[in-house]
């Protein structure tokens, strides 16, 4: 089964029950109903940056053509390509160049998660996948305990995979490693107050990489994007592009300069079970062992 989306005029759609086998007529078909779009005069790209696909034989089968799972097909209509190529040819007002940019995730105790799912499905921001990631986490920790012991989680695995199932803790360095490993994928996480770059599954061979942003308390993704244009957000890379690397680090870099990060060992936070008042990572870390409340707010 292909997982597709089209992105048209009128949204981005997904696009079910198609196969490598499928023809290309299947694919029109589908993507009429869903956009509007007349078979015959749609104009289908695919890949970064996106390229027309060449779909005149509507016998020919979609394995023949460089479609791929969890790509997102562009969808227009061909009556307006000459005034397309108009502007793109006349305008050096028209900006079509690529840049890094953080998408912001809701502060909600899950922005990890809902970061690494929305770049590994290449710029979708679902909420609901939390639970699910969660659960994924204490599964695999779970299975090994002798790889996840308490000396590597700081609680035992049983209290581990209890509390990283509630929906009031947060995420870190372990659950991006895990998450590096589920994903077969190269995680990097970028630093806005120390500027550097975390690569978790830098030393796994893996051809795939992603990005976060981190100010101390809170991620977000980062992704590619083509300003104002239809073109979709390129959210995951090649392991051997370093470009991107020193790009995130810039945007970083940025963020320090205007102060986008909270000090973990100064900034303040309120316990929302006793109300105490503590300061930095540290008081937290003791009043969580102390009295096993883990839901804190920064004041």
């Amino acid at each position: 089964m292909l997982r597709l989306r089209c992105k048209a005029k009128n949204g981005t759609h997904l696009m079910q029950g198609l196969t490598h086998q499928s023809c290309v007529q299947e694919l029109k078909d589908k993507i009429e109903e869903l956009t509007g779009i007349p078979c015959d005069v749609q104009k289908i790209m695919v890949g970064y940056p996106p390229s027309s696909l060449d779909l005149r034989s509507g016998e020919a089968h979609l394995k023949d053509y460089p479609i791929k799972s969890g790509d997102t097909l562009i969808v227009e209509e061909e009556k307006n390509k000459p005034q397309t190529q108009t502007a793109v040819t006349k305008g050096p007002s028209l900006d079509l160049s690529p840049v890094l940019e953080r998408h912001v995730v809701p502060a909600d105790n899950s922005c990890l998660f809902t970061s690494v799912n929305y770049v590994m499905e290449g710029g979708v921001y679902d909420p609901a996948c939390a639970p699910e990631m969660r659960g994924l986490i204490a599964q695999i920790v779970a299975s090994d305990p002798t790889a996840y012991s308490e000396a590597v989680l700081g609680k035992t695995n049983e209290d581990y995979c209890t509390w990283i199932r509630r929906d009031d803790t947060w995420g870190g360095a372990i659950e991006v490693s895990i998450l590096s490993k589920f994903y077969q994928s190269e995680i990097c996480v970028v630093d806005t107050q120390t500027v550097r770059v975390d690569r978790f599954g830098e030393d796994a061979g893996y051809t795939k990489r992603v990005l976060l942003i981190y100010d101390g308390i809170h991620y977000d993704p980062i992704q590619k994007v083509v300003p104002n244009s239809d073109v979709p957000a390129q959210t995951v890379f090649s392991t051997t592009d370093d470009v991107i690397l020193a790009q995130a680090l810039e945007l970083a870099d940025e963020a320090r300069r205007k102060r986008q990060y909270t000090d973990v060992n100064r900034f303040t936070l309120r316990c929302m079970v006793c109300q105490t008042g503590l300061v930095g990572q540290k008081e937290a870390r003791e009043h969580a062992k102390e009295t096993g409340h883990t839901n804190f707010g920064e004041v």
